[in-house]
């Protein structure tokens, strides 16, 4: 019988009250916790938690604090990628955040999802999670929410505020709540 943790990452239902994932994420908030009292100066040593809080964190990446995650190990971010103040990536699926993506402040990216139908499943704790997928070259405007499941292709704008609830193609502009495409670049 496959575990709660081997349920989330593969997108089944689990429950996240399971002793192993409340043990990671406590380790993860440790060190979230660590990397946000770092001072200012301290590039070198917010790269070596990161190093050991994110599954990939490519050259050239800042984070700005405060930062905030649940895992930690399934987002991968690529290279010369900025995350301003206050992100949060709910990671209980695969996030992946390509290079060269500006992402402004108070952004959520949110992997978790809860039964709509079920009442009694939700009641009981249950959820799932779906990956979401950041392109290279995109800018997310500040206070954007990205929903599980999303894709965002390379060399897009999200406007800022904007909730995306469903998959943004490569080169466009799109804003708003539902997010949708405003026009090409």
């Amino acid at each position: 019988m496959a575990t709660d943790k081997e349920r989330m990452l593969r997108g089944d239902l689990y429950r996240g009250n399971d002793p192993e994932l409340v043990a990671e994420r406590r380790a993860c908030h440790a060190l979230t916790a660590r990397y946000n009292d770092t001072e200012p100066d301290a590039e070198t040593e917010r790269q070596e938690i990161l190093g050991k809080l994110l599954g990939a964190c490519g050259a050239g990446t800042v984070i700005m604090p405060p930062f905030r995650c649940d895992y930690g190990y399934p987002t991968r971010i690529g290279s010369n990628t900025f995350l301003n103040y206050d992100t949060v990536i709910l990671d209980c699926a695969p996030v992946t955040i390509g290079n060269d993506v500006a992402i402004g402040p108070r952004a959520q990216i949110l992997t978790p999802l809860h039964p709509m139908e079920d009442h009694e499943l939700r009641r009981a704790g249950w959820e799932s999670a779906a990956p979401i997928t950041i392109g290279d070259n995109t800018w997310l405007g500040g206070g954007v929410i990205v929903c599980a499941g999303v894709t965002i292709g390379e060399n897009s704008v999200i406007g800022a505020g904007s909730v995306v609830t469903r998959d943004i193609p490569s080169r466009v502009f799109a804003a708003g709540n539902p997010c949708r495409v405003i026009r090409d670049l």
